[in-house]
């Protein structure tokens, strides 16, 4: 029998079995039968029952490792996997349609959306069931269905306040999609009655569903994995992967995926988790703005520690671009690829602060493409232009990536360089512009839309994550703004109800009264003032969001 005959076998058996331990809980989404299906939710549960229970194991290793951080320990590379590190191997291999990745563009799975970035001028499109989407049942479900509609080529949309109709490309972008993380659940599945891990769900899904399809198109099932924080983690993924490519008679390295190193503590496990996840591991990316969130969250116990201004804390920081470096010189050591962090700014109408905006997208993409990167993140189609063209220039015509910058002649690069302080000033110009930002980002999410526009900014939920955790920081340390005032939770609070005012002013009453920035404000304060950082902003918001 051959591999595509016991396929066959394997759905033609699935879909006639019904669940007896998965329970799907969120109200009916149209068209969620093509998704939820017998034998997507045969091959969940199947999941479910291998690998669900080892995700809070995982979980409490992060805690433990924090406790030790918290309390006077720094993070370093680990002595028991030297010889990893130090070890001749590399990676499985890249297939033909991720060698250049030179451009790529994320977004949430809305089907406009997709529409567009799989038409933009890029190399890759990350579909995003992460920090861009705020995960509603109907969200996810709906995403599910256009990236269906998406790999299948017949996705088209048309926008009802316009009329105007969107259809796909006869050549688009290479489609990546990225999973939730370990630390968010989906609570409209359910295991033996216990939320399941949302990742899971989104992995098992879109697999099931298109697979065969992008096999069949010379790609594959290819995904972007978040917020790891240690090789254990990747360590459950590769067993995930090897899981399934076995239950589906693929060969071993048939689904590829590239991690984020976007954690404080994975930036020192790089080769470790290229090591777990050989057989399936393509890249790695910087993810540049959850990184900067995680060194604040990582090492919020020490007052020497503190970041500044987020608008301060760029990439040619040290400890930032020792991270940059250290990314590159490991990947392209093992024959992956390295990918640069997003730019995060959209395209302004008035030609003469366009002009700036792209003066400033130039700047980081050089950086990144002088480094050595593969390849760059934009958050809007109208920058692609932009960063291709400056990869192209470093690139070349005849090659692909840039594997042959190894870094080679780069001194070691030691933990103290990449714990190092940032310097820069604390200012009120900036906690103020903190909270404008982070007060309308949680009120947006808490909506439903994970990916908001905001003074020129695409923000997602890393970037107000740092605006949140930088005043917990200030005020947990007592530290003083430039013009002298103590940043304490009173003249928070102060601010908060000051740049409320601000904001109404800025959108019009109508807007805010509609809106949901009294909840919002709440929030924003809870988790801005309490003794203990609240891990992520999008756990306590997920209980907040419409179902």
């Amino acid at each position: 029998m051959t591999a595509d005959q016991l396929v066959a076998k394997y759905s033609a058996q699935t879909e006639t079995q019904s669940s007896s331990k998965l329970a799907v809980l969120g109200s009916h989404v149209e068209g969620q039968e093509k998704i939820l299906n017998s034998g997507a939710l045969a091959l969940l549960e199947t999941l479910c029952e291998q690998f669900a229970a080892e995700v809070p194991q995982l979980l409490e290793k992060r805690r433990h490792k924090q406790q030790r951080i918290d309390a006077g320990e720094l993070p370093d590379y680990l002595p028991e996997t030297r010889a990893i590190r130090d070890g001749n191997w590399s990676i499985r291999g890249i297939p033909a349609d991720l060698q250049d990745r030179r451009v790529e563009i994320t977004g949430p799975v809305d089907r406009k959306m997709i529409i567009n970035a799989l038409n933009a001028n890029v190399k890759v499109f990350m579909a995003d069931f992460e920090d861009s989407l705020a995960p509603s049942w109907e969200k996810v479900v709906q995403g599910q269905i256009n990236l269906h509609d998406a790999v299948n080529g017949d996705i088209e949309f048309t926008a009802p306040n316009t009329g105007k109709h969107y259809l796909l490309n006869p050549e688009p972008a290479v489609l990546i999609a990225r999973v939730r993380g370990l630390h968010l659940k989906e609570k409209h599945i359910e295991f033996e009655g216990e939320a399941i891990p949302g990742g899971l769900a989104d992995f098992a899904l879109y697999f099931y569903h298109n697979y065969r399809q992008l096999l069949a198109k010379n790609s594959g099932p290819y995904f972007y994995i978040p917020k790891l924080e240690s090789h254990h983690e990747a360590r459950w993924w590769a067993k995930v992967f090897s899981f399934v490519e076995e239950r589906f008679c693929l060969q071993p390295g048939t689904i590829k995926c590239t991690c984020l190193i976007e954690t404080l503590p994975a930036v020192f496990e790089m080769d470790e988790i290229l090591y777990e996840l050989r057989s399936n591991i393509v890249a790695l990316n910087c993810g540049r703005w959850d990184y900067i969130f995680s060194y604040i969250k990582t090492l919020k116990n020490h007052p020497d520690r503190v970041l500044p201004d987020r608008q301060a804390v760029t990439m040619d920081k040290p400890f930032l671009s020792a991270y940059s470096r250290l990314l590159i010189k490991t990947c392209h050591k093992r024959g992956a690829l390295a990918m640069g962090g997003m730019a995060a700014f959209i395209p302004a109408k008035d030609e003469a602060t366009n002009q700036q905006v792209l003066q400033k997208v130039r700047g980081d993409k050089e950086l990144e493409a002088r480094n050595g990167h593969d390849g760059t993140w934009v958050a809007h189609p109208g920058l692609a232009d932009t960063a291709m063209g400056i990869f192209n220039d470093y690139i070349g015509g005849d090659n692909t990536n840039q594997l042959h910058i190894t870094r080679d002649v780069d001194a070691p690069i030691p933990a103290a360089e990449l714990l190092e302080p940032c310097d820069g000033e604390r200012t009120e110009t900036g906690m103020r512009l903190n909270i404008r930002i982070a007060v309308q980002y949680i009120e947006a999410w808490i909506q439903g839309n994970g990916c908001v526009p905001i003074y020129g900014l695409m923000e997602d939920a890393a970037t107000a994550e740092i605006s949140r955790t930088s005043i917990w920081q200030w005020i947990q340390h007592e530290k003083s703004l430039s013009n002298g005032k103590l940043v304490t939770k009173d003249l928070f609070r102060q601010m908060l109800a000051e740049e409320l005012k601000n904001v109404e002013q800025e959108l019009g009453t109508e807007r805010y009264q509609a809106g949901k920035f009294t909840q919002a404000a709440q929030l924003f304060e809870q988790i801005t003032t309490s003794d203990e950082l609240v891990d992520f902003l999008t756990l306590p918001g997920y209980e907040l969001l419409t179902a």
